[in-house]
């Protein structure tokens, strides 16, 4: 199998006004995400909400992917859990539906006890027959191994094909993974929402794992990196910074905010707690759109189709 690589972006959960599943408009953004030219995706994530959702959800959306991408690009599978069954059942419903690999953050009760951490992802792998991704986030979210304990880890458990670094500052781990962890790793991903994105591509990284509202940007991002135009590839990313670091205080709002003024979906509900817009960051975010218009399609951008019409 070929190795992963590329913008794989975080699929979002889309609920509707009252907080019941979309799965139309889950869908709708599943195609948004393929026609923006994305390498794979990603589901569930941190910004999909994950740890609001139900197993079953988490297992009937699995199996949704699996029906709407007939294999068309390869997905990435969540499968992190509050239990080892939780997490293998969620890894096997991937592997049914066409998961190319497992991403599944370290365990908590699992700190500091590397035969357990890896007796762990040791039986999630041969129990469900998908190759891992460990997400090294840190705590909350995960618990931040060390460098070392990842190149311990993934070298006693060769099920882990992949690291996704998200442990700060990422961009280092993602220079000593490479120089240390040698062939018991194929690849490295980096995360954070890609507001590091360029560093961590100098540092060896292959791909990022953004939420997805503005994927056809980082698929453009990459692109131009990949054929060395470093300059288009830094111009395009300074230009997301004002909207990333907006999403870095909203987080799935933004995302869905902003879908939703793309009109890609028809509610911009969330389950998770966090803070909400206001009318001041409304008219923000209407600003950071409208200065990024030309790097979007012309009918998903406020204000851009009464310009167009001007």
């Amino acid at each position: 199998m070929a190795v992963l690589q590329g913008v794989f972006p975080i699929l979002p959960s889309i609920f509707d006004a009252h907080g019941a599943l979309d799965e139309a408009g889950t869908e709708a953004v599943f195609e948004y995400i393929l026609a923006a030219g994305a390498a794979g995706v990603v589901f569930p994530g941190l910004a999909s909400e994950y740890d609001m959702l139900t197993l079953d959800e988490r297992l009937h959306l699995t199996a949704c992917i699996g029906r709407w991408n007939r294999g068309r690009v390869p997905f990435i599978v969540g499968a992190s859990a509050r239990t080892l069954e939780d997490a293998v059942r969620l890894a096997q419903a991937g592997g049914q539906a066409g998961a190319s690999a497992a991403m599944v953050l370290t365990p908590h009760a699992l700190a500091g006890d590397a035969e357990g951490m890896a007796a762990f992802f040791s039986r999630l792998a041969s129990e469900s027959g998908v190759a891992v991704m460990l997400q090294n986030a840190p705590a909350p979210m995960g618990v931040g191994l060390g460098v070392e304990e990842v190149v311990a880890l993934t070298a006693r458990v060769p099920a882990i094909e992949y690291v996704k670094e998200e442990t700060m500052p990422s961009g280092h781990r993602i220079t000593a993974l490479s120089e240390r962890a040698g062939s018991s790793v194929r690849a490295v991903f980096g995360g954070a929402g890609a507001r590091y994105l360029l560093d961590e591509l100098t540092r060896g990284a292959v791909g990022t794992m953004p939420a997805c509202e503005i994927t056809e940007v980082h698929v453009a991002m990459l692109a131009a990196w990949a054929t060395g135009d470093q300059e288009r590839a830094r111009t395009l990313f300074e230009r997301t910074l004002p909207l990333l670091s907006m999403q870095a205080v909203f987080r799935w709002r933004l995302t869905k905010a902003i879908l939703l003024r793309r009109g890609l979906i028809g509610s911009d509900h969330v389950r998770a707690p966090g803070p909400a817009l206001d009318r001041f960051d409304a008219r923000e975010l209407d600003i950071l759109l409208d200065r990024i218009s030309d790097l979007l399609p012309l009918d998903t951008v406020p204000g851009q189709a009464r310009r167009s019409h001007a």
